[in-house]
Formats: structure tokens, sequence, C-alpha cells
């Protein structure tokens, strides 16, 4: 067999990944996104890419690929780069988005709130209409969004919510007690502040939790420190928890 028989046969890493690009439309594109090609020779027909001005370079590994607007070439929208940025580290409601997603309140905030683990807030939304609390606990990588919600809400002592108290508190007992999620938040409870911790114990004996469970939050505590609950104060265990007592300007 001929070299050009061979070439056509084997077209060049350059060749796949342009047609790739090409009929894929706008959208972003990652280096593992030719994980069955070279990567270095991947990485250079990305560059290329970029100098012809086919790609963007978003951030390092990471491309756009816009397409051609009346108003010139478009920008990628931020839930392309919040799933892109999740790729490379994990993102966590929080906030008002944390408290939207449980079914707290009907609001969507204008500026999407998030949590991670890493340490400083990903390149790729460092310029997006986002606010990203970074170094969350490492062991939040083994709970689910909607567990890392729950700690989020109880970090803000269920400020966001727009339920009255009571059936803030009725909802709160109701999603710790389905799947397993009571079980999975005090795994994590050690690297939690001590208000969440006592937060999460009260709610637990509301839900009728497992002693054992209850112990290990109390022992956790240090029996002379108070906690600001919150909206939260109202749960009935609250004072055997270490709630603070609310003011009377907070009653009224």
């Amino acid at each position: 067999m001929s070299t050009e028989s061979l070439n056509a046969a084997n077209p060049p890493t350059t060749e796949l990944v342009r047609s790739r690009v090409q009929k894929g439309g706008e959208r972003v594109w990652k280096l593992e996104d030719f994980d069955s090609l070279p990567p270095g020779a991947v990485a250079q027909a990305l560059s290329r890419l970029c100098r012809k001005g086919v790609l963007e370079r978003v951030s390092k590994g990471i491309y756009y690929r816009p397409r051609k607007t009346a108003f010139g070439a478009s920008r990628p929208n931020p839930a392309m780069l919040r799933k892109a940025a999740s790729q490379k580290a994990r993102l966590f409601p929080a906030g008002t988005t944390a408290a939207n997603r449980l079914g707290f309140t009907t609001q969507n905030p204008a500026r999407v709130e998030m949590a991670t683990t890493a340490r400083s807030v990903p390149k790729l939304l460092q310029d997006e209409n986002a606010i990203v609390h970074t170094r969350r606990p490492a062991a939040w990588e083994t709970l689910s969004e909607d567990e890392a919600a729950l700690l989020e809400f109880l970090r803000m002592r269920g400020e966001p919510s727009e339920l009255p108290t009571k059936e803030t508190i009725k909802r709160l007992v109701t999603l710790l007690a389905e799947n397993n999620r009571f079980s999975n938040l005090v795994k994590v409870a050690p690297s939690e502040p001590p208000r969440v911790r006592a937060m999460l114990g009260a709610l637990g004996e509301e839900l009728g939790a497992d002693k054992r469970q209850l112990d290990s939050l109390r022992d956790s505590l240090n029996p002379l420190t108070r906690f600001d609950f919150g909206m939260l104060v109202e749960l009935e265990s609250a004072s055997r928890w270490q709630a603070k007592e609310r003011s009377v300007r907070e009653t009224i």
C-alpha cells in the first residue's frame, strides 16, 4: 500500500480534530474529548485551530468553538463553563441557589452561587457572573449535590427560606429522612463548623435518628458553647443542642 493510501486510511490527528470540532458546532472542547487520539498531537491540533481563529482558548486545556452572530462571534454561556469547570473540580449549589434546589425558595439569583472543595475559584469561572465559595471540606467529595446543599443551608441557618419557620423545619426533616441523607451527613459532620453539627443533631433528634449517631454529634461539641441557630432555634430540641435563645428584638 502506498504512503498516499495509508494517509487516506489513517488521516492525521490534526484532520480528525478539525473535523470533529467543525461538526460539533458551538461548544466547549477539552483534551479529554479526544481520548482516543495521542494527547500531544491533540494539544498541537487545538492550538493550531486557535491560531486560525476556529477555536478560542478559554483556560489551560479548555477551548471554545464560537458561532457567528449579527453582533460578532458568540461567547461561551455560564452554563457551558460551569459544566466544564465541574469536571476539573466538583461544584455544589450554595446560597440561594442551594435553597432553590431544595425547595425552600422560588427565587433564582441573578448570580449563581456555588461551593467547591478547590482552594481557589476555577479559572473558567473567574470572569463569569457567579459567586464561588472555595475550600469546602474534602469530605464533601463523598456527598451528592442535595446533601451538600443541605449543609450549605444549615451553614446559613436557614435564612434564604421563604417558607414559614415550621414549614422550613418540616421540609428539612423530610429531606434528611430521604435517601439515607442524615447518616451520610453525620459521616462528614466532623469537618463541619460546630454550629452545623449542633443543628444537624437537633434535626436528627426531631426525625428520631439512631442514638449512636446523635451521641457522636453531641460528643463533638464543647458543652460550654452556645450556637446561633437562626430560625432553627424553633426546633423543639434546640435548647438541648446548645442553641442560643433569640433576643426579644429578634422575636418581635
